[in-house]
């Protein structure tokens, strides 16, 4: 997953520079509410399907909504210093006037009904270190700084000890709604989740918006109630079409040191129910400013796919970074090189439908004879999302008749996904063509695949047949 930002989009260039992005291996483009207009939206759309268009190749599209994310708002000259000890006056009243310079900042967010002196508040997503003073009056608080450093417009601001309810789709998510409800994207993210109930909320709120039935929902999991015991990340992973692993603000709300086993359980209950999961966050963050990532990042980046990760995403490294397409490059070489040389560590999906369990078999099947592809025929992307589920340590070649769930499964691990119009075999068809292209990876020899399909076509769940064909 690559976000798209000022290092990779411009109105004069910004075909061209995503088709960069997509041919360096970017199969899903996420489009950040957080920031940017809806006309730059709708013309970054476009962009994107265009670029997809002529490489050939199906990429899904994010609508990532702010949420109830907290940020500065205008800074005079965009950044001001600040010292330890020096108060600061956040004001809600200020949240749209021109910062004169002084100490008393803009904030997009009514905090004083919400903090208490004394607890914590990250401003700049955690450079500088803040304790709640003062509730001035029912707009402004004060804080103290506890460290030197700067913070800059827009920039989030993290309060771990503050109590904020189920206030979790504000007005601007509301809005955002409303725009994207008919504007092509394939999932939308859900920020600062913190319950099962609210992805509930939210697949209500897209519904009454206009989305499509068939949008997935990704559930950003960045707050503590979110994590606050096995059972919730359970019912959050149960319920949620997409889990992504939010690891930036998360750190703030819960401790840097707890962020690594957060991850695995969750990947652990996102694998339990066959949940996509996403790693996201300073994946290659160095990379903002450094043409190749430090060792740890590559180790970062591989653990994540040995788990049993289904996408690692990149955020400011190519929303504004300087080297945006090395970026991306260089993830897509440490992904491919972990998958071919490593075991992955994951747990199959629990099975209780019998299609569930010819996906299992069929996946068993392809690896027992060192299939070149499993082949999954599909209208709803159902049986594609089990096969891939149980990680088959073979390509998946998915064939569906509709555009929209075919950018979808490109979130799928190990997926290549392609669009054909219903007929019988037409999976296998397509499967020929990519063979006659050479595109199976066999050369000129024959090629084995396993083909998962339904006598009745385009009936969900409907999957009952296994098929070994030469090709």
């Amino acid at each position: 997953m690559a976000t798209i930002g000022p290092s990779t989009w411009s109105e004069t260039e910004g075909d061209k520079e995503i088709e960069k992005v997509i041919a360096a291996g970017a199969d899903v483009c996420r489009l950040n509410f957080s920031h940017g207009s809806y006309p730059e939206k709708e013309q970054q759309i476009k962009d994107i399907r265009m670029a997809a268009e002529r490489l050939g190749r199906r990429v899904a599209i994010v609508q990532d909504l702010q949420g109830p994310k907290i940020r500065l708002g205008d800074i005079k000259d965009d950044s001001l210093f600040v010292k330890v000890g020096d108060e600061l006056v956040l004001d809600y009243t200020l949240r749209d006037a021109e910062h004169d310079g002084s100490h008393i900042l803009p904030v997009q967010y009514n905090l004083a009904p919400k903090v208490k002196p004394g607890e914590i508040a990250w401003i700049y997503d955690g450079k500088v270190k803040t304790t709640v003073t003062e509730v001035l009056s029912d707009t402004a608080i004060k804080v103290r700084v506890e460290n030197d450093g700067e913070v800059k417009r827009k920039k989030g601001i993290n309060l771990p000890d503050t109590d904020f309810g189920d206030d979790v789709f504000p007005e601007k998510d509301l809005e955002d709604m409303r725009f994207g409800a008919d504007k092509d994207f394939d999932f939308v993210a859900l920020s600062f989740i913190q319950d099962a109930d609210n992805i509930v909320e939210g697949r209500r709120l897209l519904k009454e918006a206009g989305y499509p039935d068939s949008i997935k929902i990704i559930a950003k999991i960045e707050t503590k109630q979110a994590v606050a015991s096995d059972a919730a990340m359970d019912a959050i992973a149960r319920e949620a079409d997409v889990v992504m692993v939010a690891r930036g603000d998360m750190a703030y709300e819960v401790g840097m040191q707890a962020v690594p086993t957060i991850q695995r359980k969750l990947v652990h209950f996102c694998r339990k129910y066959g949940t996509q999961v996403i790693v996201a966050t300073q994946t290659m963050g160095t990379m903002y400013d450094s043409p190749i990532p430090t060792r740890a990042e590559a180790d970062n980046v591989a653990s994540a796919v040995i788990m049993g990760a289904d996408a690692i995403m990149l955020s400011e490294e190519t929303a504004a970074g300087k080297f945006p397409l090395e970026a991306i490059n260089a993830l897509r070489e440490v992904i491919e090189y972990t998958q071919e040389n490593n075991e992955l560590e994951y747990l199959k999906p629990e099975s209780e439908l019998p299609v569930e369990r010819v996906c299992r078999q069929g996946v068993k099947l392809a690896e027992s004879i060192d299939a070149d592809a499993i082949v999954t025929e599909t209208k709803t992307g159902f049986t594609t999302w089990l096969a891939s589920a149980n990680r088959p340590s073979i390509r998946i070649v998915s064939v569906t008749s509709d555009p929209h769930i075919a950018n979808q499964l490109v979130m799928c691990y190990g997926v290549d996904s392609y669009v054909a119009e219903l007929e019988h075999n037409y999976g296998l068809l397509v499967a020929e063509r990519l063979h006659a292209e050479r595109k199976l990876g066999v050369g000129d020899e024959d090629a084995v695949v396993v083909v998962l399909s339904g006598r009745q076509q385009g009936v969900v769940g409907g999957t009952d047949t296994i098929q070994i064909r030469t090709i």
